[in-house]
């Protein structure tokens, strides 16, 4: 989630803005599925929905779990680049405004968790600090640290102490317990209830989750990663970048079929449930980095293609207003599924969280279509960019886009 530094006409943007377009619809998607955290599978459903609902839920938690995501991690590293090289450029350390900006984020984030537990807001404006040491150091060091965390080393020190030490125990898991606290408010509890609980309860089982998942060693790294595509200026339409996305897309298609395949049948050949969990997060995380280069790779040649273009610059406008757009996701969702709105978590199943996801996002980039032909921002891109730049009167104020 972040605002645009480049000019609209440039073709580099729009590929990004399309790019993160596609990650917000399938996060919306997803989290419908999900019934925004709430769990149900109604009983009553005929069998040929439960069926159907099985295969829309296998399909796009294959294509998607995980992966936009990590598309949004990725971007929101490159989004980083681009304002600190902009400020760089103006003679201006973009380091301290970075963390006020993070700041902001976090605040942003803890309004949206009001709604919805699961915000990823708030880890994003934590974990970004880390993007403060490494912003100038040479590309070579930054991609030697990004692979260091990319390999979860957490858990390879679990994994080689379960092997090796008799008398290891690993650390207990925190998230499932709080997960299942969750639900007593969920089932039964008014808005006031949620808000409560989701800042308490849910933050800490979102936090624990993406703790035990690696997700503070993943998504640091896909920061830094998505830093050095801006260094690289890999999303710039040329001849040689399209060369190095095919081979992205070669390489990580190669990558992705053994170690897919390595975690789907783990759990069978190997005995040790502590080995088990252990090797899963690693072989997940790497599974789902693999597959979100290859869509990234896929989407980047194909907007390049001029039939395909004309379908995918459609999401810009969804990926210009990301930030507007996860946040009212988070308002609507909670409404539709939760017991103090319409309660619908009893009645969906996939298909039917599918078909409300569908709506939902073809009546949010109708809004934000229609928004955008009057505004360059989105209204909450718009706060944070102003919140950003506020009462600081040495530096220049850069032109908003």
């Amino acid at each position: 989630m972040s605002e645009n530094a480049f000019s609209l006409k440039s073709p580099r943007i729009e590929v990004i803005d399309a790019l993160r377009g596609l990650a917000i619809m399938a996060i919306m998607l997803l989290h419908n599925l999900e019934h925004f955290d709430f769990y149900h599978l109604p009983e009553y459903l005929p069998e040929s929905i439960k069926r159907l609902d099985k295969v829309i839920w296998d399909t796009l938690f294959f294509l998607f779990a995980g992966k936009s995501y990590a598309i949004f991690s990725l971007l929101f590293g490159f989004s980083f680049f681009i304002q600190n090289d902009n400020q760089a450029k103006k003679g201006n350390d973009f380091r301290v405004r970075f963390v006020w900006r993070l700041a902001i984020l976090f605040v942003f984030g803890l309004v949206n968790t009001l709604f919805f537990s699961g915000d990823i807001l708030m880890m994003y404006a934590v974990l970004g600090l880390i993007l403060i040491p490494v912003c100038n150091l040479k590309t070579k060091y930054v991609l030697i640290i990004a692979i260091f965390l990319m390999t979860l080393p957490l858990e390879w020190y679990n994994f080689f102490n379960i092997l090796y030490n008799p008398d290891y125990v690993l650390p207990a898991n925190r998230s499932n317990a709080y997960y299942g606290d969750m639900y007593a408010y969920l089932r039964d509890g008014s808005f006031m209830d949620h808000a409560v609980g989701n800042v308490t309860i849910g933050r800490w089982a979102s936090v624990f989750w993406s703790w035990e998942n690696g997700r503070f060693f993943q998504a640091p790294a896909l920061f830094m990663f998505g830093m050095i595509v801006g260094r690289k200026q890999l999303f710039v339409a040329s001849p040689a970048n399209n060369a190095f996305w095919k081979k992205a897309l070669l390489y990580a298609s190669i990558l992705f079929i053994p170690i897919f395949g390595f975690k789907t049948f783990l759990p069978d050949v190997v005995a040790n449930k502590d080995l088990v969990n252990s090797l899963l997060i690693i072989f997940t995380s790497w599974s789902n980095v693999t597959f979100m280069v290859v869509l990234v790779s896929t989407f980047v040649l194909l907007y390049q293609k001029e039939a395909v273009n004309k379908v995918l610059t459609k999401l810009i406008p969804f990926g210009k207003m990301s930030l507007t757009c996860y946040f009212t996701q988070s308002i609507l969702g909670s409404f539709i599924y939760y017991r103090f709105g319409l309660g619908l978590y009893q009645y969906t199943g996939a298909t039917f969280g599918l078909l409300i996801g569908i709506v939902l996002f073809l009546l949010q980039l109708s809004f934000c279509t229609w928004w955008l032909k009057t505004h360059r921002q989105g209204p909450l891109e718009s706060l944070w960019h102003k919140l950003t730049w506020f009462s600081f009167a040495k530096e220049k104020k850069p032109v908003s886009t």
